[in-house]
């Protein structure tokens, strides 16, 4: 009998593991070769995974909900001899029976060890209408958490499941609690001063909701957000660089133009493709903020590729990534941010889209901020912030003197690593943006 492992496939550079999220197909179905199997998430993208052979599920490594490891095995499925199913899958039922029969083998060896240990912890769900899979269950066995504990217990999963991730956490600040040191009644005449240290891991109390309070469990694209930018914080020094940029050209000379092109090219015509293509004239200009930093190593790529934060319908972040950006001219660029955009919202990235991001521009004036100081997007070394276009009072210069006019001006808010890029790198790159925005040509044909 011939079998093929399905393994999770690589889905870019920065991405080493995704969360199953459903299964496709049943044991003893019938796949083909390129159908999707099962379903997977990352905290960039959601996808499925095809099969590359034809043949029968023979088994399922992993439930839903689990997170599994790029190059994993998730799958066994028995490969079709000469265009036929093998004598063990011939039938449905077969296989059925053959996993059937494994199951209830596994569950006898489990009961009778169950007996065989006499502990005063969670052995089944008796006096509880709550689901516990069996590795929660194991788990609370191995630590002593009886099934009151269990129940107390917030779960993040479908339906409100408690999942290991659940049980572990709590297990963290249960034996977080245990170790707090006890307070004597007796204290001496002169209290000796509290030291913090930056190494000391501060103890996170519960938190406890009202009758009052709604509880809302997090996504679980929002849970792997901000997993991602914890990360972000704990890996890279970040520090920041802002400038402001008066962008009356730019407004006026869009303004102009923006319905011929629109007639024109079928699309759009908005700031962001003008300000993508000032970003990788930047990024050509300094190199070393198109980097990534592995231990002591800083790795130098060639390509630019600038990621663009576009927010979802829930709320959510997702980055698509315009590849080589420094190639494209103006009309290129706005049609491969609109195509992205579009897809990005309607949840049609494909995960080849959403990788090997050299740099990332978010914009939060898209949402009325001024400036923000947003998180670099690992493994990169910079993230650039667009702030709102605001029509301000200015002071301007000109050889007959100074006056006042109004002028529409933006601030770039530039977060960057600080272990590789000093201050004077992180403000010269801005200072670059602002003068070829300022520059602009206000006779420029598209």
């Amino acid at each position: 009998m011939s079998k093929f492992e399905l393994k999770l496939p690589q889905m870019g550079e920065s991405v080493a593991e995704a969360t199953l999220t459903s299964w496709l197909k049943d044991v003893g179905d019938v796949i083909e070769v390129d159908e999707a199997v099962f379903e997977i998430a990352t905290d960039k993208v959601d996808s499925d995974v095809p099969s590359e052979v034809e043949g029968v599920l023979l088994e399922k490594l992993f439930n839903e909900d689990d997170v599994i490891k790029v190059g994993q095995t998730v799958a066994i499925i028995e490969i079709s001899v000469g265009g036929k199913v093998s004598e063990k899958a011939t039938t449905v039922e077969k296989v059925v029976e053959d996993v059937l029969e494994e199951t209830v083998v596994a569950l006898e060896t489990t009961v009778t060890e169950a007996k065989d240990t006499v502990v005063s912890t969670v052995q089944n769900n008796n006096g509880t209408e709550r689901f516990y899979s069996p590795l929660v269950k194991n788990i609370a066995k191995q630590e002593g958490i009886t099934i009151e504990e269990l129940d107390s217990i917030s779960g993040t999963g479908k339906e409100d499941r408690v999942t290991k991730n659940d049980i572990l956490g709590y297990l963290e600040n249960r034996s977080a609690k245990k170790v707090l040191p006890k307070v004597t009644r007796e204290l001496p005449e002169t209290p000796a001063p509290i030291v913090e240290t930056a190494a000391k891991t501060a103890f996170v109390p519960p938190v406890y909701a009202s009758k009052n309070d709604e509880v809302i469990p997090m996504t679980r694209m929002g849970k792997l957000i901000a997993q991602h930018m914890t990360n972000s914080i704990s890996t890279s020094a970040h520090v920041q660089s802002f400038i402001e940029v008066d962008v009356t050209k730019i407004v006026n000379w869009r303004n102009k133009t923006k319905g011929s092109f629109e007639t024109r090219e079928g699309e759009k015509l908005t700031f962001t493709p003008i300000f993508m293509e000032a970003i990788a004239k930047a990024l050509k200009t300094f190199p070393m903020l198109n980097v990534s930093v592995d231990g002591t190593t800083v790795i130098k790529k060639k390509n630019i590729n600038i990621g663009m934060a576009a927010a979802l319908p829930d709320g959510n972040l997702i980055v698509p990534v315009i590849k080589n950006a420094d190639q494209l001219n103006l009309v290129g660029m706005a049609k491969a941010v609109n195509d992205l955009a579009y897809r990005a919202k309607n949840n049609e990235l494909k995960p080849d889209e959403v990788k090997d991001g050299t740099y990332t521009v978010t914009n939060v004036g898209s949402f009325g901020s001024v400036f923000g100081t947003p998180i670099i997007n690992q493994p990169q070394v910079g993230i650039l912030a667009l702030g709102a276009i605001r029509k301000t009072p200015s002071v301007i210069e000109t050889n007959e003197g100074d006056f006042i006019g109004i002028r529409s001006k933006m601030f770039l808010s530039h977060s960057y690593d600080h272990r590789v890029v000093n201050g004077a790198m992180g403000g010269m790159f801005i200072k670059a943006i602002k003068d070829y925005l300022e520059a602009w040509d206000e006779n420029r044909e598209i």
